[in-house]
Order: C-alpha cells, then sequence, then structure tokens
C-alpha cells in the first residue's frame, strides 16, 4: 500500500509530460501514466467544454442505459468526470475510475464543484476486478480511451476484465476514433462531438498503422501530444465478440446510420447477452418478441451466413439470377442485373442511384461500371459493407459509390435526391413494407424510378402452403406483385412495368441448394457451421417446393414518380 501511494503521489507531481528520444518509438501501454501530467490534465476541460460536448451528443448515453433498464455504471475511463457528473445528476449509480491519479483527482473536484461527491477509485483496466467490487449493470469506457492500449494482449485482458465486472445482462459502451478513415483517406475533422472547445485543436501529428500520435494545441500557447494506437473499426468489433459479448451494435457520431468516412467517432454498444431491446426506432419490446430487422441483421452479420454467400456468389451479389441460358449462379445474377440495367434511360455523371439492401454491392458496380454515375449502397450488415468498401476500393470505385450503414424504413438520404431507387431481393425482409415505398417516394426526385426485384409469394397464394417459407423470415407474410402495384399507386407512383420472372426464382433456389451441398466442406472451412448448412439445406428445399406449388413469385418492376 505504500509503494502505491508513492506511484500515485509521484503521477500527481507530474507537470511535463517525458517521451524517449524517438516519440514515434514510444508504443506502450503504460506510457499513459506519464502522458495525463497535471499540468495537461488541468486543461483537459478547456479541451472537451463540458456545455458544448453535452449539447453535442445530447441525452445519447442516457437512452441507451435507461432503455435498458440500467442503474449501476462503473465508468472506467472517467477522464476529468464529464460523463459520471451526467450521469449521476441524471439519477444512475456511477462509480468513477481512471487509470490515471491525475484525471481522478480532477474528477473528484469536478463532482465538489457541482455538489456531487463521486465514488472514486484509481483502476487499470488490465487489473480492473482488483480495484474495484462487485458487478455493475454497464460499464462505460468513452473518449478514445481504449486505443491507449498498445498491444493486442493487454486490449483482450481489459476486454476479460470489463465483461467479469458485468452482470450477466450487463453491456459495455466503448468508443473510439474513427481511424479507418484516417488511415486511409488522411485525417479530416467534420464534427466536434468529442472535443468542443473551440479555441483548442485536436489534430494528429504522426499517424500510421502503429501509432497515431495527437496533438492539443491551447490558447495560451501550450502543446500537449497522446500516443494511441489507431486500432480499426472492425477489429473491435471483432475483439468485442471474442471476449464474448453477444451482440455488438456500432454507432457514428451517435447516429445509428452513417456513411463510413463520415464519423468522427464509433461507438460500439456491447451485450453480454441478447437484451429484448429495439434498435431500430421504438422502445423496449416484450420479451421474446423480435424486431425482424434485428434478425436480418444479425443473421446477414453471422459468420455462416457470410461464409455461405461471399463463397456462393463470390463476395459479389445475394439476388435471384435468370437462368434462361445458364446455370452458373454468378452468370445469372449478372442477367439479372443487366436486365434490370436495360430499363433504365440513359444517365449522366450527375445520375444517382441509391441501391437499398444493397448486400456486397455487386449490382452497383457493375450499373455504375457501365453507366456512370454516382450510387449510395444502403444495408443492415456491417460485414457486408466492409466486403463492399474493400471491393469498391479494389476496383475502383471509391470515388464514385458510397456505402451507407442502415436500414430501408428509414432512409438516411434528403427528400428528392436520387434519380433512381435500386433494390434487389431485400424488401421481402421488412414487415413495414408501405413503409419502405413511402421512404422510396420520398428520396426520389420527381420523374424517378423505382426499379427492384423481390421474391413473393403469388397472387393467390395459399398462405397454409407458405408456413414454412414465413417461419424461416419470421415474417407473416411476403409481397405480392398485387401488393406492391397497389401500394406504390396508393402513393402517387406509376406503374411502368411487372415484368413476371417467377420460372427463374425456383431454378435459383434449386441450383443454389445444389452448389451449397457440393460444396459443403469449403464452406465450412471458411466459417460456415453444420447447422447452419443444415437448417440452409431445408429452407431452400422449402422455397423450391413452395415454387412448385405455384405460391410463389418473382420479377422486375418498375415504378415512376411523376414530374
Amino acid at each position: 500500500m505504500a509503494d502505491a501511494a508513492k506511484v500515485q503521489n509521484f503521477e500527481l507531481d507530474l507537470d511535463e509530460q517525458a517521451y524517449g528520444d524517438d516519440p514515434l518509438a514510444d508504443r506502450e501501454t503504460d506510457l499513459y501514466r506519464g502522458e495525463y501530467v497535471m499540468s495537461f490534465v488541468e486543461k483537459w476541460d478547456e479541451l472537451i467544454d463540458w456545455r458544448g460536448r453535452a449539447e453535442s451528443e445530447g441525452q445519447f448515453f442516457i437512452d441507451i442505459l435507461r432503455a435498458r433498464g440500467k442503474e449501476t455504471v462503473l465508468d472506467v475511463a472517467a477522464g476529468t468526470g464529464f460523463h459520471s457528473v451526467r450521469l449521476t445528476e441524471a439519477g444512475f449509480n456511477v462509480t468513477t475510475a481512471d487509470g490515471s491519479a491525475a484525471m481522478v483527482a480532477k474528477a473528484f473536484e469536478n463532482g465538489q464543484a457541482r455538489g456531487l461527491i463521486l465514488k472514486t477509485v484509481q483502476a487499470d483496466w488490465r487489473w480492473l476486478n482488483r480495484d474495484i467490487q462487485g458487478k455493475y449493470d454497464a460499464i462505460i469506457c468513452l473518449g478514445n480511451s481504449f486505443t491507449h492500449l498498445h498491444e493486442e494482449h493487454d486490449r483482450r485482458r481489459a476486454l476479460a476484465e470489463f465483461y467479469a465486472a458485468l452482470k450477466h445482462d450487463g453491456i459495455l459502451i466503448l468508443d473510439q476514433r474513427n481511424y479507418d478513415a484516417m488511415l486511409d483517406h488522411g485525417f479530416s475533422t467534420k464534427h466536434k462531438y468529442y472535443y468542443c472547445g473551440d479555441r483548442v485543436t485536436a489534430e494528429p501529428e504522426h499517424v500510421d498503422e502503429g501509432l497515431c500520435r495527437m496533438k492539443y494545441s491551447f490558447p495560451d500557447g501550450s502543446d500537449y501530444t497522446l500516443n494511441m494506437c489507431p486500432i480499426r473499426k472492425n477489429y473491435v468489433r471483432r475483439l468485442l465478440t471474442e471476449a464474448g459479448f453477444a451482440r455488438v451494435r456500432t454507432y457514428g457520431d451517435f447516429q445509428e446510420t452513417y456513411a463510413e468516412d463520415e464519423p468522427d467517432f464509433f461507438i460500439h454498444v456491447a451485450e453480454k447477452s441478447t437484451l429484448h431491446v429495439a434498435r431500430w426506432g421504438g422502445g423496449a419490446r416484450e420479451a421474446g418478441e423480435a424486431d425482424v430487422r434485428d434478425v436480418a441483421e444479425d443473421y446477414y452479420d453471422s459468420e455462416s451466413a457470410d461464409a455461405f454467400y461471399s463463397t456462393v456468389w463470390g463476395g459479389q451479389d445475394l439476388h435471384v439470377g435468370c437462368y434462361e441460358q445458364t446455370k452458373d449462379i454468378k452468370e445469372a445474377s449478372d442477367v439479372t442485373v443487366d436486365r434490370m440495367i436495360a430499363k433504365l434511360p440513359e444517365f449522366s455523371a450527375d445520375t444517382r442511384v441509391l441501391d437499398i439492401g444493397a448486400g456486397y454491392g455487386g449490382a452497383m458496380r457493375r450499373l455504375i461500371g457501365q453507366r456512370g454515375g454516382q450510387a449510395t449502397c444502403l444495408n443492415i450488415s456491417e460485414v457486408q459493407n466492409d466486403t463492399n468498401r474493400h471491393r469498391n476500393r479494389t476496383q475502383g470505385f471509391s470515388d464514385t459509390i458510397r456505402v451507407v450503414h442502415g436500414v430501408f424504413e428509414n432512409i438516411p438520404e434528403p427528400d428528392a435526391s436520387y434519380d433512381i431507387v435500386w433494390s434487389q431481393d431485400a424488401i421481402l425482409h421488412s414487415d413495414q413494407r408501405q413503409t419502405v415505398l413511402g421512404e422510396v417516394w420520398r428520396v426520389l426526385k420527381p420523374g424517378g424510378l423505382f426499379v427492384f426485384t423481390d421474391p413473393m409469394q403469388a397472387d393467390d397464394a395459399d398462405p397454409a402452403g407458405l408456413q414454412a417459407v414465413y417461419d424461416r423470415l419470421q415474417l407473416p407474410s411476403l409481397g405480392s406483385f398485387r401488393f406492391y402495384r397497389e401500394a406504390a399507386e396508393a402513393l402517387g407512383f406509376q406503374t411502368v412495368e411487372q415484368e413476371d420472372l417467377t420460372h427463374n426464382l425456383r431454378a435459383h433456389y434449386a441450383r443454389v441448394r445444389e452448389d451449397m451441398l457440393a460444396n459443403r466442406e469449403k464452406l465450412i472451412e471458411s466459417g460456415a457451421s453444420a447447422e447452419y448448412l443444415d437448417k440452409m439445406a431445408v429452407g431452400l428445399e422449402n422455397w423450391v417446393k413452395a415454387a412448385d406449388a405455384g405460391n410463389l413469385a418473382w420479377g422486375i418492376q418498375v415504378f415512376r414518380k411523376p414530374d
């Protein structure tokens, strides 16, 4: 204890940052103790600007915690106490922790200044449970603090400590800078959600794959630095999953939907167990009640689904093909895309296309490659989005195709902003198809076209014959040619064409099942589980049987928004 006190006192006496002869070579986790010197800590609130920070993030963290019924919160990277104070004032039972003795002292002081006595503890995350007591409903690790951990074994150990300190249904909220954008495109701050001091700058002095050296410049001419590890978003998501968290939800600058390069910060919400909370707009659900968007996201984000679709279609497409002249799935998929393209008017360089439910983005690369213009891919699966972005970069489409994470029931795009909305075999996953059509109408310009395909039930389908398909999708029904025509026209759309190509739907599901069975071992090697493949085989067979019974429909549909 005496030795620990000496260490703490020593840290409180530090006033100047000390790096080695080569600051860029200092890539050690323990360096943080000598970075948060007292003179820097005293200026930290000037950097944050508590009022500006509160306005920028709003009720985001409070709402997340309240929606999940959380009461006890451990703030493991409390800094000068901003979130500890805000959450305490909001009624949460907060424990304030930080690895820096100077930060803990300043947080306690800030609490006192606001009439609060914070429960503070100095705790290094790698040995967190040694220094805290009990378990918590939630842990927050904010302010890009996790990137102080330079070694992977330290990151994994910290996450294991977080996991152990949570109750069985606890959640971890962890944020980070958008290092992906910084590493791939250079530093560009568009917002000041985190560092709101209007006279303070926070910019990287050096960035490489192993180090981001941030420089903080204050009005009095003083400068301070922090050596951080620029960990990528999906690497963090993977670490969280491997640490045992059942579900990870990622926000960009407090928004559910975002273009990948736009946010300054990502916020990960990791659930220790699956919670029955609506994540796409709405409050808590009854226990056991599923949101179909959650179902779709979890399915397409799974390793098994990604292995299946990326292998069967080569990581390009996810849609039904046209098999009149080929049995090859990729070739048939390309035929579908080409038939849809043929129904579109000529493009200019300014033509804008929105693909809702874009999957791996193969259709947009083929479309833009043939016609030019600009495209946006909106998709619910971040696993697929990452593949899409990678292929856009490697195939030369980074400047013409952007990828946005989100749902088509709430399209994160302005009114009347697109000439064409495109979709392939995605809307079936929605239980709000009328809402989807309304969103398409909203974002289309006058005179714009909506061209899409969707696996549907026949207009005269026997619902009993489709029950196995409904159960697989966790939906009570599918759309139909009649439904889409009537629903679209009710909004004001003009029906241009409904081309019935149903025979291809049966051929497609039979062909995919055949290919899956033939490549079973390869799929398992790629990450698909045997259980997943067995269920997929049954599911595909159910689609074939429903098609044989005349209960399914499919084709290319085109609707026009009048001028």
